[in-house]
């Protein structure tokens, strides 16, 4: 008897678990949501040819992490003072004079943490000196300001490439955990992209498929783990399946959603602002995850069997009405991530295969988070019921609250 109850009873017990788990971290990030991006950083590099001994590269850094970090670390000098003044302000314009007025300090700073040097035999010389070829300028991008600094770097030729290398933040700002540079370039007669780390600190224009590969998949990976609206929106749709066919359709649509504008949108066919974009991605997750409690709520989620008549592949019209509301705010998720990867570079096939990959490494992450969480789902509401209903529904309710609370966060512009 005890044993019977012990194998009966241990499936709900860690379920719990994981939900309760999930529901703190739910509650841990209500406040900080919208400072998502202050804990893993994401810079921008575009290298260009400009002629016989000199590479052109635009670099995007946001503007709040690059007054922080270059500034004094006493935080007493005029850049940080100054600096931080327009930041509060949001005055755009103020931030860039800023930086113009401190290019000396700006470029210092850069100089010592991204370069472009010889490839070769070569990698080991020094990088190749930085000299600002414009003003900077502050734009809005992903959200947040971004400074663009215009520079160029006065390299040797070389017939063996070059190594771009950064290891911009983290750094005395104490709340950047990592930067993921992402780099393009058309150089040496290449066209390529990378992603950049702690860990890859570096790139070869004579980098290699497997090598492009690799750094793309990861970052697709490691953008959806980092996510944290994007995870709840899955997490929505697992809690509101309840068969695995439900959940496998309400998947497909998602990730054939989310593919078409993520190509779209990353190569620059289509082009939506992150102040639109967002706030339906916060929308979405409190849609999805109260289409659930309203099943509840009308009683049509408390038997096996739903009410009503099925169509085909046995879904009821409620659930192609799910379907297609799940595949309408796939189409923004995918411009949500076209957003991350940042890349702006003309149409290339080398371009198609990076994206592509950076899409498939979205797609791993979320076919495990399934693969996990729905069996569990699933073992719990057939072994306890009554437990399974409330836990769900507890769960559906906590990925709604934090789905209007960020949607209120984004569209008032609240940080």
């Amino acid at each position: 008897m005890i044993d019977r109850i012990s194998r009966r009873g241990a499936a709900p017990l860690f379920a719990l678990a994981g939900v309760l788990g999930i529901l703190g971290l739910i509650g841990d990030l209500g406040a900080g949501a919208a400072f998502a991006h202050g804990f893993t950083s994401v810079a921008y590099a575009d290298a260009r040819s400009a002629g016989e001994g000199a590479v052109a590269v635009e670099l995007k850094l946001e503007y709040d992490l690059l007054i922080v970090s270059a500034a004094d670390s006493e935080r007493n000098d005029p850049l940080f003072r100054a600096g931080t003044e327009a930041f509060e302000a949001g005055d755009l314009d103020a931030q860039a004079r800023v930086l113009n007025d401190e290019t000396e300090t700006v470029l210092a700073y850069v100089s010592d943490r991204f370069g472009v040097a010889p490839g070769g035999a070569e990698r080991a010389a020094q990088p190749c000196p930085l000299r600002l070829d414009g003003g900077i300028t502050v734009t809005i991008l992903d959200g947040v300001p971004y400074a663009h600094l215009p520079l160029v770097a006065a390299c040797p030729a070389t017939n063996d490439g070059h190594v771009i290398t950064s290891s911009l933040f983290p750094d005395g700002e104490g709340f950047v955990r990592d930067t993921k540079t992402i780099v393009t370039y058309a150089l040496d007669l290449q066209h390529g992209s990378a992603a950049l780390d702690a860990q890859h600190p570096s790139v070869s224009t004579e980098q290699s498929a497997g090598e492009r590969f690799i750094s793309f998949f990861l970052l697709g990976a490691e953008h959806l783990l980092g996510g944290i609206d994007h995870i709840l929106f899955l997490l929505a749709l697992i809690a509101g399946s309840r068969r695995l066919r439900e959940i496998v359709l309400a998947a497909t649509s998602f990730t054939v959603a989310h593919s078409i504008t993520f190509i779209l949108a990353a190569t620059g066919l289509v082009s939506v602002p992150a102040a639109i974009v967002e706030p339906i991605i916060a929308l979405s997750i409190a849609v999805i995850g109260a289409w659930y409690l309203v099943r509840l709520w009308r009683r049509r989620a408390l038997v096996d069997s739903l009410e009503g008549v099925r169509g085909p592949l046995g879904i009821d019209r409620s659930g192609w009405t799910r379907l297609g509301i799940v595949f309408v705010f796939g189409l923004v998720h995918g411009l949500g991530f076209a957003s991350a990867l940042g890349i702006d570079q003309p149409w290339s096939w080398t371009l198609l295969w990076s994206l592509l990959v950076f899409n498939l490494g979205i797609e791993v992450v979320q076919i495990a988070i399934i693969a996990i969480v729905f069996p569990i789902l699933v073992l719990l509401r057939r072994r306890a019921p009554r437990l399974g209903r409330w836990l769900t529904a507890a769960l559906a309710l906590a990925v709604t609250i934090a789905g209007l609370v960020w949607f209120v966060q984004r569209v008032l512009g609240i940080e």
